[in-house]
C-alpha cells in the first residue's frame, strides 16, 4: 500500500511540471517553446577602476540594445557542499608517511570543518537562459492552467522541426557569447545531464545536498516517443 501511494504521488507531482523532455542540451516545454542554458563566470566589478567599469557599462548596454530576442539571467545562491572534498583530505591523511604533513593536513580539516559549522560557505552560479517559442505556438493561459492543472497541453514536434529550433537556439547562443566575451565573461552551455542536475537542484534543494543524480546513460526512457512511419507522413515526435 505505501508503495503504490509513493507511486500516485510522483506522479501527480510530475503532471505539474512545465518540463516535457531535455534532450541534446536543449529544453523542451510541454507547450513546445525550448530553452537553452548558459553557465557564466562572474567579474568582480568593484576592483574595477572607474574607467574599467564605465567601459563595461558601455558595452553590456550595446550588448543589451542589440538582442533582437528575449533572455532571462538568473543568480542561483546555494550551500556550498564540502563533504566530498573533506573525504578526499582524510584520504590523503590516511596515506600520508609524513608526520609534520599529517599533523598540518589534519589541522587543516578540522579547520575546514569548524568554517562549515560556523558560517554558510555558499556557492554562487550564473545563468543565462536563452529561450525560443516557434511559431503557431499555443500558449495556455493561467486560469486554463489554475482550472485544468492535471491536463498536460499536447504539442508535435517533428525532428527536422527540432534540428532547426535546435539550430536556431544555437545561433542565439553564438550572439550571447561573443557579446559576453567583449566584457571578459566566459561562458559555455550547459549539457543534457548538467540541465538535469540544475533543474533537480532547483526542485530539490535539500535532497540535492546529499543525493546526486544517475547519468543521463543510466536514466530509464524519455517522456518523448516517436511514431510509427505511416505512408507519406513525416515521422513526428509527441511530446505528452
Amino acid at each position: 500500500m505505501p508503495e503504490k501511494q509513493t507511486q500516485t504521488q510522483q506522479s501527480s507531482t510530475q503532471e505539474y511540471l512545465d518540463i516535457a523532455e531535455i534532450r541534446e542540451g536543449i529544453v523542451i516545454f510541454r507547450d513546445g517553446s525550448f530553452r537553452l542554458v548558459l553557465l557564466v563566470t562572474a567579474i568582480n566589478f568593484s576592483l574595477k577602476s572607474e574607467d574599467e567599469q564605465n567601459s563595461i557599462i558601455y558595452q553590456y548596454q550595446n550588448f543589451l540594445n542589440s538582442l533582437s530576442f528575449p533572455l532571462q539571467i538568473i543568480l542561483q545562491s546555494r550551500q556550498t557542499d564540502l563533504s566530498i572534498y573533506i573525504t578526499k583530505l582524510k584520504a590523503k591523511l590516511s596515506q600520508q608517511t609524513n608526520e609534520l604533513l599529517r599533523l598540518q593536513t589534519a589541522d587543516y580539516i578540522e579547520f575546514i570543518q569548524r568554517l562549515i559549522s560556523i558560517a554558510n560557505v555558499m556557492d554562487k552560479k550564473f545563468f543565462v537562459v536563452i529561450p525560443l517559442f516557434p511559431p503557431n505556438l499555443r500558449r495556455r493561459g493561467i486560469f486554463d492552467k489554475i482550472l485544468h492543472p492535471k491536463i498536460p497541453l499536447m504539442v508535435k514536434i517533428s525532428d527536422s522541426e527540432f534540428k532547426s529550433f535546435r539550430e536556431e537556439l544555437m545561433e542565439r547562443s553564438n550572439i550571447i557569447m561573443n557579446g559576453l566575451a567583449t566584457m571578459g565573461i566566459r561562458s559555455a552551455s550547459l549539457n543534457t545531464q548538467q540541465l538535469i542536475e540544475l533543474y533537480y537542484n532547483c526542485y530539490n534543494p535539500e535532497e540535492a545536498t546529499s543525493e546526486k543524480l544517475t547519468e543521463i546513460r543510466k536514466l530509464e526512457s524519455s517522456i518523448i516517443t516517436k511514431k510509427p512511419v505511416e505512408k507519406e507522413e513525416e515521422n513526428d515526435t509527441n511530446i505528452i
